[in-house]
């Protein structure tokens, strides 16, 4: 018995859920999603709930029960609201900039990075040092996060590098002279 895959998906209004030759279409607001159904699930919509069933109870069935489940309460979240991460920059000289569907980064190397930013994800720079990206699509949201972070992680001596907003970094004490 899966206890996420059971619920029901409500479906607010302005936003539209559509299968076909299982295909999952969400269209919002903010912006349009498709996602391929995994074998072994079925959807039904019915006024304004979408319910996702398995097929029998075999262990891979039930994974992609409740993973399907979840995929797709993530994209009527996104055509609604969107989602968001939030990055800082913390060292001496270190910057962030956009330009155009690039981003510039200094970050202490001897050349600047310039990161293609993905369609369908936003990236807003403040103060230089602060990045939030924005998008209606979780997983690109939080890869181009990640991508963005792994430029400059931050180093365990001085805090050094790209974290995410109240990201809590162990310090390593330094050598004592002894």
């Amino acid at each position: 018995m899966s206890r996420i895959g059971n619920q029901p998906i409500p479906v607010p209004s302005g936003v539209k859920v559509s299968l076909d030759n299982n295909i999952v279409l969400v269209e919002g607001a903010k912006a349009k999603l498709t996602k391929e159904l995994p074998p072994r699930v079925k959807l039904t919509i019915e006024d304004n709930v979408v319910k996702v069933t398995r097929d029998n109870e075999t262990k891979e069935a039930r994974a992609m029960h409740g993973l399907t489940r979840s995929l797709i309460n993530s994209m009527v979240i996104g055509v609604t609201d969107g989602f968001k991460k939030q990055l800082e920059i913390i060292g001496v000289g270190y910057k962030a900039q956009v330009q155009g569907t690039k981003l510039n980064l200094t970050l202490g190397y001897s050349h600047p990075i310039q990161y293609e930013i993905p369609e369908g994800v936003t990236v807003v720079v403040e103060n230089n040092t602060q990045l939030t990206v924005t998008g209606a699509d979780k997983q690109m949201v939080g890869e181009t996060s990640a991508i963005i972070r792994r430029y400059r992680k931050p180093e365990p001596y001085k805090g050094k590098g790209i974290r995410y907003l109240g990201e809590r970094i162990i310090m390593k004490e330094g050598k004592t002279v002894g």
